[in-house]
């Protein structure tokens, strides 16, 4: 099934703030998005539940990995909806 991506505002802006200031690890997460829109299974993804958040109407978030064993890797926050075949991007953050 593919998925057409929807941004919050924090997550454009962090799209934005990396296109100028770490134009590779931009390119890493453009290649991460792109998979979460056709291929959400796909094992660099990582894909799993994140249970400490929850979404503006109570959705299950999801997390994607953009980077993995890096410090500071890169993780991409997400849930299912608002519509059918959406997934909305709820924030783009190094992990801690």
């Amino acid at each position: 099934m593919e998925f057409r991506l929807e941004f919050s505002t924090e997550a454009r802006e962090v799209i934005l703030l990396l296109n100028e200031t770490d134009p590779k690890k931009c390119r890493k997460l453009q290649k991460i998005l792109g998979l979460m829109e056709t291929n959400l299974r796909h094992p660099s993804l990582k894909t799993h539940k994140y249970d400490s958040l929850s979404g503006p109407n109570a959705e299950e978030i999801f997390e994607a990995y953009v980077e993995n064993r890096t410090p500071g890797a890169w993780r991409v926050f997400w849930y299912y909806g608002p519509g059918k075949s959406i997934i909305t991007v709820l924030a783009i953050t190094a992990h801690p």
